[in-house]
């Protein structure tokens, strides 16, 4: 099934924070097409669990802005039929690891009602992902190589409150079902000027964060703003791509950079087996080993459960100076 042709349209550039850009992309798209709705735990009166949905009812009504149970296959299974009645729900998960209670809905019926009876679903599941505010083992999950194994669906994963904002409506414009990580440690701390009214990013296309000759650091979500931050500290010549979308993977702009630097460090938060990093490493290890000057490095969370303790989660997430010392070692090699 073709996605949209995403174009982004020239407007006046404001600053918001990342959080800000996701509740003004849901709220442009709610105003455009009135076929567009949200549901989810907590979304209407309370406006949501970071308030992302904040005044939404009293803008689009209850019937636009649903507070569901404490059921997400329910959630997902809802917005599946509504999809296929026409409508375009885009569902919050309230923190991603709860995806894992409406998993079959999500993979075993949405992700193949194209395939197997040429039916769009064009849902979005919204996924507050990720670690950084010691909320434990079950609230701090990066779930999406889970989501890669399942064809028939799309995964984003914005880093900045531009992407933020154009991957969302990207996302409900597409008439595949969208998987759209928002890392919940961007929220508050990212800015960044955001275009106002229509914006869209498009999806599959990664983008150059950083240019660069010696290096190439390649990630996504909150190791996007790590290796900038790294970069810029070390005054190296580091580039750094901003994958933006992991399924369908740019990897045009993958190869391109590291046949150009010669070296690749894969950067993200999840945990290491089996992920977004493998496959990274087994593309450019198949694809662009001659251009190699090293081997393919990886920085990752171990394969541990997030702990609470702050100290710990300290300890098991990558932080700035296990990036600045990735990019050190891959430098001397």
């Amino acid at each position: 099934m073709n996605a949209i042709t995403a174009t982004r349209t020239p407007a006046q550039a404001g600053e918001m924070t990342y959080l800000a850009a996701i509740s003004d992309a849901l709220r442009e798209e709610m105003r455009r097409d009135p076929t567009v709705f949200c549901l989810g735990e907590d979304i209407g009166a309370f406006g949501g669990a970071f308030k992302v949905t904040d005044g939404f009812v009293q803008e689009f009504g209850a019937e636009r802005c649903i507070d569901a149970p404490l059921a997400e296959g329910a959630i997902i299974g809802t917005a599946i039929g509504a999809a296929v009645a026409g409508l375009k729900p885009v569902c919050e998960m309230q923190f991603a690891d709860f995806i894992s209670c409406g998993f079959d809905q999500l993979v075993n019926v949405a992700a193949k009602l194209h395939y197997r009876q040429g039916i769009a679903v064009p849902i979005v599941v919204r996924l507050p992902s990720g670690g950084g505010f010691s909320g434990g083992p079950f609230h701090s999950q990066n779930p999406e190589a889970w989501f890669l194994q399942a064809p028939g669906l799309k995964v984003v994963a914005p880093a900045t409150a531009s992407d933020a904002k154009g991957l969302l409506i990207s996302a409900i414009r597409d008439p595949n079902p969208v998987c759209y990580l928002e890392h919940k440690g961007l929220y508050r701390h990212v800015k960044g000027d955001v275009p106002s009214g229509e914006h869209l990013v498009p999806i599959g296309e990664a983008r150059i964060a950083r240019e660069g000759e010696e290096l190439t650091v390649i990630a996504y979500g909150s190791s996007v703003r790590l290796a900038l931050l790294a970069a810029e500290e070390l005054d190296e010549q580091i580039e750094v791509v901003d994958l933006r979308t992991l399924c369908p993977l740019d990897r045009e702009a993958v190869l391109a950079s590291v046949r150009k630097t010669g070296k690749a460090l894969v950067a993200h938060e999840a945990t290491r087996s089996c992920g977004v990093g493998a496959e990274l490493a087994a593309l450019i290890a198949d694809e662009a080993f001659e251009d190699l000057d090293a081997p393919v490095r990886r920085l990752t969370a171990p394969d541990v459960p997030i702990p609470f303790s702050p100290p710990l989660e300290h300890a098991v997430l990558p932080q700035l100076e296990d990036m600045k010392e990735a990019i050190r070692e891959l430098l001397a090699y």
